[in-house]
């Protein structure tokens, strides 16, 4: 069992989520809405396990109540985040699906990381001095590229990242110093929306090209499990894959991403 800490947790049982944490050695997680919480709950549970659980703040279009802002590129929606960033309880903003394939249960987003809305979100991020972690297809790379170099003091997380191939993480990881790379699902044995998800080669080994973009780019990278506690055994098999990604890594390597790094952007 190798320890690590969450970098990517939908909040909705929090009895459930301690119990596999204690299970499986993971120390802290960051945790946001899912399908049965909401910021307020989130800050809740936080403000109970503040040992270990790492809130952030999001206003994502999937909700109904901020979906109508994105649509209209409306800034109105800013001071509603800042009204949640002001008192210092959240730790980041996110997860932000700016852009999100449809999904069961879950509404297709198609925002420019260019949009109104999002440069002021980066804005209040650098004010707040907080990370910000984002959901963007590949479709909308160059504008994502474009968001991270206007602001390139502001860190991102790319949930996911991106889901994109290696040499577009490559390109990606190399122009802009404020990215973080999120593993998050790319770790499963299969992905429900495509096979090319998974950085495996197998069901036990990751392809070395990927390995060695680890590697080189060891201090912005996380490890994740995207968890939502529907299911014990759906949680465990997504965490016996991160440990298996990690039992890969150089040993220097694999304690920033299962553990330091997060802590590090966060602030411990």
């Amino acid at each position: 069992m190798i320890p690590f800490a969450d970098a990517h947790v939908h909040l909705n049982d929090v009895d459930a989520q301690l119990q596999m944490m204690d299970r499986f050695g993971i120390s802290r997680a960051i945790v946001f809405w899912g399908r049965d919480s909401d910021n307020e709950t989130i800050l809740r549970a936080a403000g109970a396990h503040p040992d270990r659980f790492i809130p952030f703040a999001s206003v994502s279009p999937e909700r109904h109540a901020y979906r109508g802002y994105w649509q209209r590129d409306d800034v109105a929606l800013l001071p509603v985040l800042e009204a949640l960033l002001d008192p210092g309880g959240f730790r980041g903003i996110g997860e932000i699906s700016i852009t999100h394939f449809p999904g069961a249960g879950f509404p297709e987003a198609d925002f420019s990381p260019e949009s109104a809305v999002m440069r002021g979100i980066m804005e209040l991020a650098g004010r707040y001095g907080v990370p910000v972690m984002v959901h963007c297809e590949v479709t909308r790379i160059r504008e994502l590229s474009a968001l991270l170099g206007a602001f390139p003091d502001v860190p991102v997380v790319w949930a996911h990242g991106g889901y994109t191939p290696y040499v577009l993480a490559k390109q990606m990881l190399e122009r802009h110093s404020n990215l973080y790379y999120d593993l998050t699902a790319r770790t499963w044995a299969s992905h429900p929306r495509s096979p090319d998800y998974t950085i495996f080669k197998n069901d036990t080994e990751v392809w070395p090209e990927w390995l060695a973009l680890i590697e080189s780019h060891a201090d912005r990278m996380f490890v994740g499990t995207d968890a939502t506690q529907r299911s014990e055994t759906g949680e465990a098999s997504k965490i016996s894959r991160v440990m298996l990604l990690l039992a890969q890594l150089d040993e220097t390597t694999r304690q920033k991403v299962a553990v330091t790094n997060l802590l590090a952007l966060v602030g411990g």
